[in-house]
């Protein structure tokens, strides 16, 4: 059954201040046209500059989730998303007139009463569904993180944590439908030990902490008068309990709220694949950076499947946007090396090459003089060789420049490529460049058969 876009049916603003920063700040959530999606505007800063909230624009993720984009960034994001994301509302501009978003008592359930108060409507066109075709993992060993999302018809979420606590032991939440979110997440607070509070009110962190927005586990008993040396940083004076547990400035929700908040700061985080998802996922000892790193995974799936959809056109009648003597200006290989005859179209994110096959090429007198055959290794080269075009075009004397090889990912060939072939070869940025590495996804057809596939990944160096 088709399903409708939604979106929210008038504005609605709430205040408060950021658990961080301490920062008063007003969140304003407002209704969006079809295929917008979840977009911030700092409404404090000049030109009120947009931030896309996708999964590649994530720079932080130490004590919550932050993004930057356009010389400006939102931090503590992930409960107004998870707000958004658990009730189904697909697209949304969120004003915020300063740096962090409110933390609203350490949970979502004030960003879901505000955006039900002002109400859901349903827009015109369908949504658009990332749909887990087979198993993607992020895993960190060292700290006996998983992350696994397996396919699926729809999106449900299994979380293990486990701190080595005898306070918390192993907890496990699990939201079988999403439709579950408001009645069983998204009243569960954020959660903190209590030896981690003055080491993060002496990092600058946490200026907006009052003991009310979070959990505080105690893990052992601690004299009363260190609890109120802590309980004087925060101005929460009254605090008794210094028996091991929970500080009896608040009561828990659930008996596995911990465990339930990780599942809300995952439904936030995967907001950022752009999309509702279809999968289940299974997440042990999650966290901001893995459920992020999960979210860029799954981002980076999407876009290899829309242009797996989207086979380039080449029409030999038309002019190259680089001729040969283009690519030259621009690329320091030469005979027999420099794969790429021509390019036929380039924006910010793609590029589109044309290699010629001959017989004349120089490598088939040995691969193989009665088969001849494109050496596999040469089609991945025409590839990062069009990836350096597509890095180098936006960089100020290109020619001082050159592309490494950094890693190759996930690379597969599909069809051989021989004397006689146009090979067309497209390249996509899936993350954009920081710090000089670059992540691509790179296709070389041969018509609308596809010949290679593969992530590449690169480093831009400046020449000696």
């Amino acid at each position: 059954m088709s399903e409708k876009q939604r979106t929210l049916a008038k504005e609605i603003s709430l205040n408060g201040k950021g658990l961080h920063t301490g920062i008063n700040a007003t969140i304003t959530f407002k209704p969006a046209p079809a295929n917008h999606g979840y977009k911030f505007c700092r409404t404090d800063l000049p030109g009120k500059p947009l931030i896309d909230a996708l999964a590649e624009n994530v720079t932080d993720t130490s004590r919550g989730t932050t993004l930057v984009q356009n010389n400006a960034s939102v931090s503590t994001i992930e409960h107004a998303l998870a707000a958004l994301h658990g009730l189904r509302v697909d697209n949304a501009l969120i004003e915020l007139n300063g740096p962090e978003a409110p933390i609203m008592g350490g949970a979502s359930w004030a960003f879901v009463k505000a955006i039900k108060d002002a109400g859901i409507k349903d827009l015109k066109e369908e949504r658009n569904y990332f749909t887990v075709k087979q198993k993607i993992v992020f895993s960190d060993e060292e700290h006996g993180v998983d992350l696994i999302v397996y396919p699926d018809d729809h999106l449900s979420i299994n979380v293990l944590i486990d701190y080595n606590s005898k306070i918390l032991g192993n907890q496990y939440a699990i939201l079988d439908s999403i439709d579950d979110f408001e009645e069983e997440i998204c009243n569960s607070r954020t959660f903190v030990f209590f030896h981690e509070l003055e080491p993060l009110f002496k990092m600058g962190l946490i200026k907006g902490g009052d003991l009310d927005n979070a959990i505080v586990i105690l893990e052992k008993e601690v004299e009363q008068a260190e609890i109120d040396r802590i309980a004087k940083l925060f101005n929460r004076p009254g605090i008794t309990t210094h028996t091991a547990g929970i500080l009896n400035n608040t009561e828990l929700r659930y008996p596995n709220e911990p465990a339930r908040h990780k599942l809300l700061d995952i439904m936030g985080d995967l907001s950022l694949v752009g999309m509702p998802i279809k999968g289940k996922v299974v997440a042990t000892r999650p966290g901001h950076y893995a459920n992020t790193r999960l979210a860029k995974l799954m981002r980076q799936e999407m876009k290899k499947t829309l242009s797996k959809r989207n086979i380039p056109v080449y029409d030999p009648s038309l002019p190259p946007v680089f001729t040969i003597e283009d690519i030259k200006k621009k690329l320091p290989h030469r005979f027999p090396f420099l794969m790429v005859d021509k390019i036929i179209s380039i924006d910010e994110n793609t590029v589109v090459g044309i290699k010629n096959i001959t017989f004349n090429e120089p490598f088939f007198q040995g691969h193989f003089p009665d088969e001849p055959v494109m050496p596999g290794v040469l089609l991945v080269e025409a590839l990062a060789q069009c990836g350096g075009i597509l890095v180098l075009n936006n960089i100020e004397d290109p020619e001082k420049y050159s592309t490494y090889f950094l890693k190759i990912d996930k690379l597969k060939f599909k069809r051989k490529v021989i004397p006689g072939d146009t090979v067309i070869l497209k390249m996509e940025m899936i993350e954009p460049s920081r710090r000089g590495i670059v992540t691509m996804y790179g296709q070389a057809f041969v018509g609308n058969t596809l010949a290679v596939e593969g992530e590449m990944t690169a480093q831009v160096i400046k020449n000696k």
